[in-house]
């Protein structure tokens, strides 16, 4: 197999694991165990189908193995840095058909309340643009089942995570004054100027631990102990999968980030990405 034919797919399948998996550790395995597969089957293949499509369907196979008996993760995890996975993503090959929304913290996360094979159809059809018979051929499913997946996992992410129209884009106005209040209120350790950045159906979520807070107060009661005292906390404003962030230093010394999905009536979701 002519590794150029792979390089060319790399960052696309990189970004569907992701997707899938919900875990950037996780999502470069697959990738790897990919092409793997694909030089060891590439003999065998003879190009009955699209390089495209075959790769993802190694791929895709693999992520569903990985989920195989996991459970949902509550959330993404893996490193990340300012403006980072963005940057990363930028040549997926479904560029023309993929915008901010598929990388989001709020879409991923609500990718995980899927059952794998729908994830999967949903990611395949409305993410990378492939036809529900392309989709059939890589899930071993026919066109009525692609189609009935399809919808089921419409309606039940669109249970889960935020509206589409609902979550600002970081350049918005409003984003950038949520923003801005939400890195003054910590700098100030002020929890009422906090609490009012948030919407009463916010929640705080800790990658790498089960750590979470549900609602205005309980934000407020996690979030409280941990403010300090003025001047403790220095943050810096951040793009982070294209959502704005706070990079947070604690005396001086890298503590972690917090990504913010922001909509007009505050802040719904901080995920906090420890260093």
């Amino acid at each position: 197999m002519d590794t150029d034919i792979f390089e060319r797919e790399r960052r696309g399948l990189l970004a569907h694991a992701y997707r899938m998996l919900g875990a950037w550790d996780e999502a470069e395995d697959v990738v790897q165990e990919t092409y793997l597969r694909a030089v060891r089957g590439w003999p065998g293949f003879g190009q009955r189908s699209s390089v495209r499509t075959w790769l993802y369907r190694i791929a895709t196979n693999a992520c569903l193995t990985a989920l195989d008996g996991r459970g949902r993760r509550a959330l993404p995890s893996g490193s990340v840095g300012a403006d980072g996975w963005i940057g990363t993503f930028a040549a997926d090959p479904a560029d023309s058909v993929t915008d901010l929304e598929t990388v989001r913290l709020a879409f991923v996360a609500g990718l995980q309340y899927l059952p794998p094979r729908q994830r999967a159809v949903l990611l395949l059809r409305e993410v990378l643009a492939f036809s529900a018979a392309e989709t059939g051929e890589i899930l071993e499913l026919s066109v009525p089942a692609v189609k009935s997946a399809l919808q089921r996992a419409r309606q039940r992410l669109g249970e889960v995570a935020p509206r589409r129209d609902d979550v600002l884009e970081p350049d918005d106005p409003r984003a950038r004054e949520l923003l801005d209040r939400y890195m003054a209120a910590w700098e100030a350790a002020d929890p009422i100027a906090f609490r009012e950045v948030l919407r009463e159906d916010a929640a705080i979520e800790q990658i790498g631990s089960t750590t979470c807070a549900s609602g205005r107060e309980s934000c407020l009661a996690f979030a409280t102990p941990s403010m300090g005292a003025p001047g403790d906390w220095q943050m810096t404003p951040a793009i982070v999968n294209g959502q704005p962030a706070a990079l947070a230093r604690w005396h001086g010394s890298t503590y972690g980030t917090a990504v913010l999905t922001v909509t007009p009536r505050g802040i719904l979701t901080i995920t906090l990405f420890p260093e």
